[in-house]
């Protein structure tokens, strides 16, 4: 899905009922941070909106292959196209990476990981938020998690652990099915809540908060010196009837 598929999906009644779900559970973590510089990668302007508060600033990139548009409408342009693997940022300058419709999309995920990890602080914080497998979402094309390549679990925890992120907790979200029926979208609240406590891995999205680590580089041992000292040498061993003639070494320089 391109921008504008984004755009229109999430201004219809069913992308409403998308936004809150997920900002229900981004909100509680993202809203403890606050005067962070935040970074949303794939189309996460409406999270951006939802769920930072008072950041010291944010970003909005969208990816190449999906367009971009301006955002927010009033004030200074805060969104740009970029490529999700080569980010236009310095190393260690972002707090929270946040990326919707993202991970799902790229050809390169482990590269896209990588670069995230460039561009984060220290101990910065990743929020990803990909379609889970083996939720219903994943199965239908009538929204963006019916996109890309959806992950499991186990599929997500190996792929931040190799791209050096320890895994901090796990949420989820989209338990109703994506319908537009008007009964079906009333009904969203409840199913959530419902959802969550009886079959919490069938959820539509999977969202993942992980840490950036940052490993000390083992060094090898240091080689202890020994303090100079005079170099050892052998004694020459006097030949028989020497010591009744020790003149004889020495005038003969050597020992006989």
């Amino acid at each position: 899905m391109d921008i504008v598929d984004l755009r229109e999906f999430y201004g219809s009644r069913l992308g409403l009922a998308t936004r809150r779900s997920l900002a229900g559970q981004l909100k509680p973590r993202l809203a403890g941070l606050p005067g962070a510089r935040v970074m949303g990668l794939g189309y996460a302007m409406p999270y951006l909106s939802d769920c930072i508060v008072k950041p010291e600033a944010q970003l909005a990139f969208m990816m190449a292959r999906q367009g971009v548009f301006r955002w927010p409408e009033n004030g200074a342009v805060q969104s740009a196209l970029v490529d999700e693997c080569d980010l236009p940022l310095l190393e260690s300058v972002v707090d929270v990476a946040l990326v919707v419709h993202g991970l799902e999309l790229t050809d390169a995920p482990q590269e896209m990981l990588r670069e995230i990890w460039r561009v984060l602080a220290p101990q910065g914080r990743l929020f990803l938020v990909v379609p889970n497998r083996r939720g219903v979402w994943a199965r239908f094309d009538t929204s963006p998690f019916g996109h890309g390549q959806p992950f499991s679990k186990p599929q997500l925890s190996t792929l931040l652990k190799e791209s050096q992120f320890s895994v901090v907790s796990w949420s989820y979200a989209l338990y109703f099915p994506p319908s537009t029926r008007a009964a079906m979208l009333s009904a969203a609240p409840a199913i959530e809540s419902l959802g969550s406590r009886l079959v919490p891995a069938l959820s539509g999205a999977i969202i993942v908060e992980a840490a950036k680590q940052v490993y000390a580089v083992a060094q090898g041992k240091r080689l202890r010196r020994l303090p100079s000292r005079a170099r050892p040498a052998l004694a020459p061993v006097p030949a028989k009837g020497a010591w009744r003639h020790p003149w004889r070494i020495f005038q003969s320089g050597r020992i006989t």
